[in-house]
């Protein structure tokens, strides 16, 4: 079986801790502690990461956030994965910090690397990994806040909920969605 789990953010030293990276920083956890390496491939950098049996495709598109679709297709059909086997890992300002809700299928909310993806491959019914965010920043000032780096306080708190979204990932591939979902957005 295999999968692909598109981690969105933005490429460059400048993005590298922002809020709005959290799926590069998500699979670069997952990458440092299993000891494997991403390689620089066509719209994005890619690891296959191998767990119980599974192919799991690490995707980190250098598209950009809001151009994400094209990199996710490109892999999709590479690979030929079936959209109910890919996972995009994401920022939600709807969210408190820290909480992580992850969706069997749905809108994009306004993030506009979900609503990039969902218009290149015409659907929506793809899962998500939402990563909550906040939305502590004045009236006009959303762009900011998202670009901006996590406070000292969320850094605090950060690698345990990284590593929550890996146990996230890993339940994802060997369970399935549902049974995902049940679990950890009861927590």
């Amino acid at each position: 079986m295999k999968y692909l789990i598109a981690g969105l953010g933005n490429i460059g030293p400048e993005y590298k801790n922002t809020r709005h990276n959290i799926g590069f920083q998500i699979l670069d956890a997952l990458t440092g502690a299993s000891n494997i390496a991403f390689s620089d491939k066509r719209y994005g950098f890619v690891a296959e990461y191998k767990f119980k049996g599974r192919t799991f495709y690490l995707l980190k598109p250098t598209t950009y956030v809001n151009l994400s679709g094209r990199a996710v297709n490109y892999w999709l059909q590479k690979e030929n994965i079936p959209i109910e086997n890919m996972l995009v890992l994401v920022d939600d300002l709807a969210l408190p910090f820290g909480t992580l809700r992850v969706k069997a299928k749905g809108s994009h909310g306004g993030h506009n690397g979900l609503r990039n993806i969902s218009e290149v491959l015409g659907r929506n019914d793809y899962a998500r990994l939402r990563f909550g965010i906040g939305d502590q920043f004045h009236p006009g000032f959303q762009v900011d806040y998202v670009l901006s780096e996590w406070s000292r306080e969320e850094q605090k708190q950060l690698t345990e909920r990284i590593d929550s979204c890996i146990e996230i990932i890993q339940s994802f591939g060997t369970v399935g969605v549902e049974r995902t979902m049940n679990f950890f957005n009861k927590k």
